[in-house]
């Protein structure tokens, strides 16, 4: 018997360093760890003891006898992957990470941003050095992405804020919520009290189609309906078309299915989630019947991880459709397929596709079809959207690369709803450096870089330093790498001695931000939305508007 990595693994890598026989793969020092979509156990050398299960912050580790019937395929999964990289073992315990001597004194660090980045940056920081943190986000809660941007019925990935609140206990790291860096406090404020400062804002804003007819309303950004349906309190006075039984989204990642999930999820079900109230009543009257999704390659490259993929696969009432004729490959992506070590998760891919496009489908059930090769050309209406029209690609090879061209053959799709879901872009921050191209803030090893030099003291982790690729675990490592530049800068000398304490930065951030949220009032909410859940039957009930968060703050 031996234990299987599934669906919701996050790539954190907390289960590695737990491993007896180092038998959990690949490991954050390996190149294939960044584009990993998940980790695997190798069954031929686990010895059943259940250290890793204890370490996963989302419970995505089962012993293969109990895996369930949706899960038991991620045996072979796990399987395939050592067949391709069959396990070298170099097992080294792992070095004593740096630790600052307790004769430089207490060293302060502002993080701003509270979602994953921020997090395990925070946690990195608390368990490697003396240490105090203060976490800045405008909004009256933690967990960025974690809370507004996890789909509802992916509960167990929501479990790594457990891991946060637990790391988070004591007074060592303070909060201020509802606090907005360059609002209530600026750059240089945020210097003067700490050594060192982390932005770890993510990515917030989502790219154009930039076609016509993209600004009717009935057209919006995924970024949008997943801000809505999770109660972000930007988002939730948002309303959303769902009297067509159709909608289309444009990009196939996982955010893609995640709305694609929940149009056409069972409103039974989603209330068993923290969905929120007003989203849960907007479905329970929805008429979609049919998501479409367009995507811009074909299925050996679509954004989607196989997991997800994979996923669609145990629900209820909805059949997923694919086109055998979409899938038709070219050259190029034959003789990909055809080669004997093609990763596994790229053949799973195609293989998913496959049984897809032949499964059969019942006119009762709701339906999530692919759509690959498409390039949207225009979205048509005149007082709203009526309709989608998109071009059909083809690939060809160009200097080694794929490369997707739009052909003259076209084609309308009627719909009422279009919902971009390709992908995220950094914002500028005040008085930082940024790269207009890539929506980054220019680093190297999350030092910050204007022109050729670092900015003292100025440090980034998560999207905003690396751009929006990799799920919530991806951080884990990135933080790593910002907090040792951190340390080594601050035992280097290279970090200038704050100004100001803890209780001027409060007594200044209170002057400015009467209802600023600390640890006392983030609890009060948690408590609050918990004990509402529990009464419903479900994990929480969310306050969606910064006015209900703000009152519940107080108590």
């Amino acid at each position: 018997m031996a234990y299987v990595i599934t669906q919701r693994c996050c790539n954190d890598a907390s289960c590695v360093t737990e491993c007896p026989v180092d038998c959990i793969r690949p490991t954050p020092d390996q190149p294939e760890f960044a584009t990993a979509e998940m980790l695997y156990i190798d069954p031929d050398t686990c010895i059943d003891c259940g250290a890793c299960v204890d370490a996963c912050p989302v419970d995505a580790i089962f012993s293969e006898d109990d895996l369930l019937a949706s899960l038991s395929r991620y045996r072979d999964i796990n399987a395939a992957y050592f067949q391709r990289h069959p396990l070298e073992s170099n097992f080294d315990p792992l070095s004593t990470p740096t630790r600052p001597p307790k004769s430089l004194g207490t060293l302060r660090v502002a993080i701003v941003g509270a979602g994953p980045a921020a997090c395990y940056a925070a946690d990195e920081l608390l368990r490697r050095s003396d240490v105090e943190v203060e976490m800045f986000d405008r909004l009256p809660t933690p967990w960025g992405l974690v809370r507004a941007g996890v789909a509802p019925d992916h509960a167990g990935t929501k479990n790594v804020a457990e891991m946060f609140e637990s790391a988070f206990r004591r007074d060592t790291l303070q909060y201020y919520l509802n606090v907005e860096v360059g609002e209530h406090i600026d750059h240089q404020e945020l210097l003067d009290h700490h050594h060192a400062v982390i932005y770890a804002v993510g990515a917030s804003s989502d790219r154009a189609l930039e076609i016509p007819g993209e600004e009717l309303p009935g057209s919006h950004s995924a970024t949008e309906f997943v801000a809505w349906y999770n109660g972000h309190p930007d988002f939730a006075e948002r309303t959303f078309d769902l009297s067509g039984e159709r909608a289309v989204i444009v990009g196939n990642g996982n955010v893609a299915l995640d709305v694609a999930r929940v149009l056409t999820g069972d409103p039974d079900e989603l209330a068993k989630t923290d969905i929120a109230d007003h989203a849960l009543d907007a479905l329970r009257h929805s008429n979609i019947r049919e998501v479409v999704i367009l995507g811009r390659r074909g299925p050996l490259q679509a954004a989607y991880s196989s997991p997800e993929f994979l996923a669609l696969t145990h629900r209820k009432g909805v059949d997923v459709i694919v086109d055998p004729a979409d899938i038709e490959l070219d050259p190029h992506s034959r003789a990909l397929l055809d080669d004997p070590d093609v990763e596994p998760s790229l053949r799973l891919k195609y293989e998913l596709a496959r049984e897809y496009s032949t499964a059969g489908a019942d006119l009762a059930n709701k339906r999530i079809v692919f759509r690959y090769l498409t390039a949207p050309t225009a979205v048509h209406g005149t007082d709203a959207v009526t309709a989608i029209e998109f071009a059909h690609n083809e690939l060809t090879e160009e200097n080694g690369q794929l490369v997707a061209t739009a052909t003259d053959r076209t084609e309308t799709v009627d719909t009422g709803l279009v919902l971009r879901a390709i992908g995220y872009r950094g914002e500028p921050i005040a008085g930082l450096p940024f790269d207009e191209r890539r929506g980054t803030v220019p680093s190297e090893h999350g030092r910050v870089i204007d022109a050729t030099e670092p900015v003292p003291g100025v440090y980034v982790s998560g999207w905003i330093k690396r751009g929006p690729r990799g799920v919530i675990g991806s951080n884990r490592v990135d933080a790593e790498e910002t907090v040792e530049a951190v340390i080594a800068d601050f035992m280097a000398g290279k970090l200038t001695a704050p100004t100001g304490d803890r209780a001027a930065l409060r007594a200044l951030l209170e002057q400015r931000q009467p209802e600023l949220v600390d640890r006392k009032g983030w609890k009060t909410i948690d408590q609050a939305e918990k004990t509402a859940g529990k009464a419903a039957g479900r994990p929480r009930v969310k306050f969606t508007t910064r006015a209900d968060l703000l009152k519940a703050a107080k108590g």
